[in-house]
């Protein structure tokens, strides 16, 4: 898809907008896991989810390549709009965002913040993207799909960041939505010649690409009812399910039981917010206690856009400490 020349050249186009984003070792969470963990915060960018970084790279080639592009239309639950109207700006090129209804409310706040005209259409996120791609013929606005090279070109910088800084990763959990982020982290991988371990991680209620993976084959499902909206695909990428099937080694399905303990336990361990998707990957390491005890572990915490009602909703309950971290009286 893209070599290492071009993953660098991309690189400096994210870096034109925004500085590489952190790397951790969080203590506590080490010691949760029985691991030596890296956090990659994507959560820390311009938009609060790591998709913007496609977006810069995308909106960047259409400009060079095709200046008399007109303006954007997508579909996003969220930070895939988000990426769009923050790079678009950068630009003066206008953007239009179809969201689902009952979409959350402070993403859809945050992309229309960042410029974007916001249409509300459908039920899910499916629905939203054939309304996008109808408009798209009536219009002539250039569509942008969720997966496309250039936006994996964009997103597999942060994988970049992270295996040049911590080369010694045993395995690395990235969540999956449309696959941009785990293709990225694959190619990049392979690319730098590492033998990282890519485990990718979808939720129970969305499990289109774990169903995929599977059976070799795009597998689709009627519902994706997640509250990790995210992860909240019905119908894989065939491109992104080819990579995926050849660079990773499994894909780890987690409930939102699972995803809220892990909200939970980046707040307590770390003070970071989390959005359902960007917990994820922590969810699925913690599934796996056992079989990662004494690696190194990357974790993806791909976003923090969460709205707050869904926060208190998802996390409210009170959770006691292990008894091994309580602090005597």
């Amino acid at each position: 898809m893209f070599d290492l020349g071009q993953l660098e050249r991309a690189q400096e186009i994210v870096g034109h907008a925004m500085p590489p984003t952190p790397a951790h070792a969080w203590p506590l969470l080490s010691q949760r896991l029985g691991a030596s963990l890296v956090v990659k915060h994507e959560n820390h960018t311009p938009t609060g989810a790591f998709k913007v970084r496609g977006g810069l790279t995308y909106v960047d080639r259409l400009k060079r390549e095709r200046p008399a592009t007109v303006g954007l239309i997508s579909a996003t639950r969220g930070n895939h709009g988000q990426s769009l109207a923050f790079a678009a700006g950068r630009y003066g090129l206008p953007v239009t965002i179809l969201v689902p209804r009952g979409n959350s409310v402070e993403k859809n706040r945050a992309m229309q913040a960042f410029g974007a005209v916001l249409v509300e259409h459908g039920d899910d996120f499916q629905a939203a993207r054939e309304e996008a791609y109808r408009r798209a013929e009536a219009s002539g606005l250039e569509v942008v799909p969720a997966f496309h090279p250039d936006l994996v070109l964009g997103v597999a910088t942060y994988a970049l960041e992270l295996l040049r800084a911590a080369p010694d990763l045993g395995v690395v959990y990235v969540p999956i939505g449309q696959g941009s982020g785990i293709c990225g982290c694959i190619l990049a991988r392979d690319l730098l010649g590492l033998k990282t371990e890519i485990v990718g991680v979808q939720s129970t209620l969305a499990p289109s690409y774990a169903l995929s993976f599977a059976a070799g084959r795009v597998v689709t499902t009627e519902t994706s009812n997640t509250l990790a909206d995210g992860m909240a695909t019905r119908i894989p990428d065939p491109d992104a399910l080819s990579i995926i099937r050849k660079g990773a080694s499994r894909i780890v399905q987690v409930t939102d039981d699972e995803i809220g303990a892990a909200i939970r336990a980046y707040w307590t361990d770390t003070h970071n917010l989390a959005e359902g998707a960007g917990a994820a990957a922590l969810a699925a390491a913690l599934q796996e206690k056992k079989k990662i005890r004494g690696q190194r572990v990357g974790l993806i915490l791909s976003g923090g856009n969460i709205d707050f009602d869904l926060f208190r909703r998802w996390v409210g309950p009170e959770v006691a400490a292990p008894a091994e971290q309580r602090v005597p009286a």
